[in-house]
C-alpha cells in the first residue's frame, strides 16, 4: 500500500473534521518540536536594533537545521517564513526592513511541516525595557491561552474554549479579536473546525479524542475591531492599541490536551 493511501485509510473524517491516526500524530509531534525550538531561538536572539527580516533569517536557518520545511512561505502567496507583528500589529506581519525598538511588543508566529503535517505556534515578547502595560498584556494573553487549553478536553465543545478565553480576558478589561480565530490543523495548515476565542459554554462542535487544533488568543488593550494594511497581509488594531498573540497546537485526548508545540 502506498504511503498516501495508508494515511488516508487510518484517519477518520466526521463533518469535515479529521481525527488523526497515531502515525499522523507522531509526525505532528515532530513538527511541533521544530516550531517550539525555532521560537525559542527567536526569543533568545531578539534585540532592539534588529530588523524583522533578521528574525526571519534565523527562522529559515533553524527550520532547515531541524530537517523541516516552513508552513507559511508561499501559503496563499505569503512571502516570508514567519510572521512578525509589532505593537498594534495583531497577526500576519511580513518581515522586512522594520527596525525593532527598545520597548516594542513583538509577536512571533511560526509554522513547520514534517512528513506532510504541520505544527503552528506563536508567542509575544517585550523587547528591552518595556512598560508595565506591555508586560500585563503579555501575561493576560499567555494565561488566556492556558485557560483555553485547559478547556479543550474530549467531550467538551468549542464554545467552552472560546468562553474560557473570552471571560478571562474581558474580566481584566481587554478585548478579544473576533475577526481572526484558531483552527484545526494537520495535513493542511488550516483545517476544520474554526476555533473562536469567544463563545458560549456548551455551544459549538464537540471535541473528540484524536482532533488536533490550534488555539490562538489575540488580545487588544483597546477595542476588538481590526483592519488590514495595504500589503493585504498585516492586520492591525482599528484604534491603534497594542495587541498580543499566543498560540499552541494541541491534541485532544481522553484527559488533558497534549500540547504539541512545547519542547
Amino acid at each position: 500500500m502506498e504511503k498516501e493511501a495508508l494515511f488516508t485509510s487510518v484517519a477518520t473524517r466526521e463533518r469535515g473534521v479529521t481525527l488523526k491516526s497515531p502515525r499522523e500524530i507522531e509526525s505532528m509531534r515532530q513538527a511541533g518540536k521544530v516550531v517550539a525550538q525555532t521560537i525559542a531561538a527567536l526569543v533568545e536572539a531578539i534585540r532592539p536594533g534588529m530588523k524583522t527580516a533578521d528574525l526571519d533569517d534565523i527562522a529559515v536557518q533553524e527550520i532547515q537545521r531541524l530537517g523541516a520545511k516552513p508552513s507559511f512561505k508561499g501559503y496563499m502567496g505569503f512571502p516570508r517564513t514567519i510572521c512578525v507583528s509589532v505593537n498594534d500589529e495583531i497577526v500576519h506581519g511580513i518581515p522586512g526592513d522594520k527596525v525593532i525598538l527598545d520597548g516594542d511588543l513583538v509577536s512571533l508566529d511560526v509554522g513547520a511541516v514534517v512528513e506532510g503535517f504541520h505544527g503552528d505556534s506563536a508567542v509575544t515578547v517585550g523587547v528591552g525595557n518595556v512598560s508595565p502595560a506591555v508586560t500585563e498584556l503579555i501575561d493576560v494573553t499567555r494565561e488566556a491561552l492556558e485557560r483555553g487549553i485547559a478547556a479543550a478536553t474530549h467531550g467538551a465543545r468549542l464554545g467552552d474554549i472560546g468562553w474560557a478565553v473570552q471571560s478571562f480576558v474581558e474580566e481584566r478589561g481587554y478585548s478579544v479579536v473576533r475577526e481572526y480565530v484558531g483552527h484545526g490543523i494537520g495535513r493542511a495548515l488550516h483545517e476544520e473546525p474554526q476555533v473562536p476565542n469567544f463563545g458560549a459554554p456548551g455551544s459549538g462542535a464537540l471535541l473528540r479524542k484524536g482532533m488536533v487544533i490550534a488555539i490562538e488568543p489575540m488580545v487588544n488593550i483597546g477595542g476588538w475591531q481590526t483592519r488590514a494594511l495595504d500589503d493585504n497581509w498585516t492586520v492591525v488594531t482599528a484604534d491603534g492599541s497594542l495587541s498580543a498573540h499566543f498560540e499552541n497546537t494541541l491534541l485532544i485526548t481522553e484527559g488533558d490536551a497534549e500540547v504539541l508545540t512545547r519542547v
